[in-house]
Order: C-alpha cells, then structure tokens, then sequence
C-alpha cells in the first residue's frame, strides 16, 4: 500500500457514499455481484482515475469477490482522501496526488505485481507495462477492459502490428459509454473545470475546440450553450464537415489561433497547439486540455518560448513571453476536467462503470475462450445496461410484438 494518508479516510468515504446515491444501475449490478460473486478467488488490477466514482466501480467489484488492486492512470487526478477510503475498506491502493512520472511508473508496477487475472485500463499504461517491463506479471490474465479513446487507439495499433498478446474489451466505443460518458459527461465537465479553476465568463468569448469526437461535440455543444462563440479545428473531413452543419466556425489551427480567448484540445494526438499558433494568440488566453496525454499542447515550446514561468493562481500557471504577452495553462495541459476539477458526473459514469462491471464479468466467464484481440462490448450488455439506466429513472418504453420481429425478420 502507498497512500499520502489514512486519516483522509472519512472525507473519502463521504464523497463515494455521495455519488453511490447517484449511481443506480451499478448498484443494482452489485447487489447481483453480492448474491453471486462472479469474481471469487480473482485479483483485479485497475488504472483509473482514481476518485469517488471509480471508487465505487472498485466496491462494485470486491462485492462480487475480487481482489482489488488499484492506483491512478493520472498524477495529477487522484484524490488522496479517496484512495485513503479504499486502503482502509482493505484494498491494496498504490496512488497519491501529483506524483513524479516515476513513482506513477512505480505505482503502475506495484498494481501489475499481484498477478492480476483482470484488468481495468485507462490510457493503456498497464497493457504497455504487461508487454514491456512487467511481462512476467500476465501470466494468469484472461483479459481486460479499456475504458478511454486513447488507449483503444493504442490497444488497435498494437493488435494490427501483431503484438497484443491479450484479450481486451474496447469499452469506449459501446453506445452507453461513448454516446454520453464522452459527449455530455466530457462537455459538463471540461467545462466546470475551466470555469471553476478560472472564475472567468465563457458567454462572449470565442472558444476554439480541438477535435470534433464525441468529446469535441460534447464540449462544443456546451460552450455554445454558455454563450460562447465556438471554432472547430478538424483533420477528418466527415467530422468537420458535420461541424459545419451543426452550426459552428471549421477551420485550421492556424486560422484560429489568433482568433480564440480559450483554447480546449480533445483529439488524444500529440502537438495539436504548437510554437507558431503560440506566437500569434491573444494575451492572456486560457489553454485547457481534455485529452488522455499532456501531449496535445506542445508545453516544451511553450515554456522555450517564455521568459518567466510562474503559477498565477492554484492549476493556473502562466508562460510570460518577452513581447508582453502572457498565456495561461490549465492544469499543467493534464485532463482539466480532472487534474482542477472532480470529473464526469456520477450519473454519467453509472452507464460506462456499469459496462466495465458488466464485461469483467463476461471476461471472467468466457475470456478463456477468447482469442488475443481488441472486442466490442456485447450488444446485449450495451443493451442491458441502458435498460438498468431507463428502469432507474423510471422510464419504459416499447416492446416488439411478435409479429413485429417476424415483419422485421421477413427476407423477400
């Protein structure tokens, strides 16, 4: 265990007792998890953002018999009374907030050391790890699930090369996950955490997102709806062509750099905010990131280019360049959302927890059977969990009739 404290503990245990009241399907996922423990005598290791709602989704999981192992897939996104809670419940908890990059490798490491039979990935640190340095440590893993953009993208380019050497669910792209985990979940919080760490107005400002995803659709749609003038930049010419006809600015970053008061990249690619776009932005802009990776703002070429360095506010540190002008970045280019803010909210994340929930134990069943590729979420899982989701808020909705499916099935 290696946490920052075991007296943050009780302030820990508040904010997961808080967002379990506000997670519905994955309570009922863990009541079913109590009742039958699909996990019995299998260790767990997880690299997550490690706060109150991925808190709960490890509870999930030790309810249905795991043995959990679990540390951050962020420095700067763990929150230590949380991982304080869940080493005092009798997890093995191996995080604290704003380490170095060697103790995260360290802590990475010491996750991997149980010789987990599943895993939980967010960025695909742990898979790198287990087909690296850390190599001996997959020798009883059946398989594991990938819950963000980045990591499926490193998880594909690995199994077209040959070389992935597991079984991995690609849980960012199931309907439950990324239709609203990355589009509305990413555009609240993005968005509360420029806000929050800032106390500036959006209304009036021009916004240039980075990327038209889903989470580049999510936070555009949301900045428009403060009141902000939103520029998109694209390098997929479907995706900006649907930009321009849901309403917004298409151009190049080059075009709207000197043109943009906030600056938000969503692309999980590297170098998206460069030198030359530096050079021509207005003085004081806010610089944000909600992409997996510190890479998408070039912050070597921003801090060559300054004069003095210094943190203007907490998560706020300001490049001061020899021409006057001052440029602001958010959370040092980490997850802003994140690193200065308390992340997607908690019923958005009851839909992706419960599918990480839900394939875990599917992997647990049948990953044995599995060849060594990137899958999709079962449709009936993706299915299950929005219908967990409709029936907590009390919705329901139409059934097909059997005479329906047969018209619906009829071949001419």
């Amino acid at each position: 265990m290696r946490i920052k404290s075991i007296s943050l503990a009780p302030s820990g245990r508040d904010k997961i007792s808080w967002v379990a009241s506000y997670m519905p399907a994955l309570s009922e996922i863990r009541k079913d998890f109590e009742a039958n423990k699909p996990f019995a005598g299998l260790r767990v290791a997880m690299s997550i953002h490690l706060e109150a709602k991925t808190a709960y989704l490890a509870e999930t999981l030790r309810a249905g018999g795991a043995e959990v192992y679990i540390t951050g897939c962020n420095p700067l996104s763990t929150q230590d009374d949380v991982a304080a809670a869940l080493a005092e419940s009798g997890m093995e908890v191996f995080a604290s907030h704003g380490v170095s990059d060697e103790q995260y490798t360290s802590d990475l490491r010491s996750v991997l050391s149980c010789h987990p039979h599943l895993i939980i990935d967010d960025g695909g640190d742990l898979i790198a790890l287990l087909h690296g340095d850390c190599r001996e440590y997959g020798d009883c893993l059946i398989g594991g699930c990938e819950e963000t953009t980045t990591g499926v993208h490193r998880l594909v380019s690995r199994e077209k090369a040959g070389l992935l050497d597991y079984t991995m669910i690609n849980i960012n792209d199931a309907d439950c996950k990324h239709l609203f985990d990355n589009r509305y979940g990413t555009g609240q919080s993005t968005l509360d955490g420029i806000m929050n760490t800032t106390n500036l107005i959006i209304a009036g400002k021009t916004v240039v997102v980075g990327g038209y995803g889903w989470c580049g659709k999510g936070f555009a749609m949301r900045a428009r709806g403060m009141g902000a003038v939103v520029i998109v930049t694209e390098i997929d010419p479907v995706k900006a062509i649907e930009a321009v006809m849901d309403g917004f600015m298409v151009m190049t970053m080059d075009e709207a750099a000197p043109r943009g008061d906030i600056f938000v990249t969503l692309t999980g690619c590297k170098d998206v905010i460069r030198r030359e776009h530096f050079e021509v932005m207005k003085n004081g802009v806010l610089l944000a990131n909600s992409g997996h990776f510190d890479v998408e703002i070039d912050k070597a070429a921003l801090a060559d280019m300054a004069v003095e360095v210094r943190e203007r506010k907490p998560n706020i540190t300001g490049y001061y360049l020899s021409d006057g002008r001052v440029l602001n970045l958010l959370a040092e280019g980490r997850l802003v959302n994140l690193a200065a803010g308390n992340g997607h909210p908690a019923e958005i994340m009851d839909m992706s927890f419960s599918l990480q929930a839900k394939c875990l134990e599917y992997l647990a069943k049948d990953g044995a059977s599995l060849s060594h590729r990137v899958y999709s979420v079962p449709a009936e899982i993706d299915a299950e969990v929005a219908s967990l989701k409709l029936s907590s808020l009390g919705i329901t909705i139409d059934i097909l009739s059997d005479e329906q499916k047969k018209y619906l099935e009829k071949v001419d």
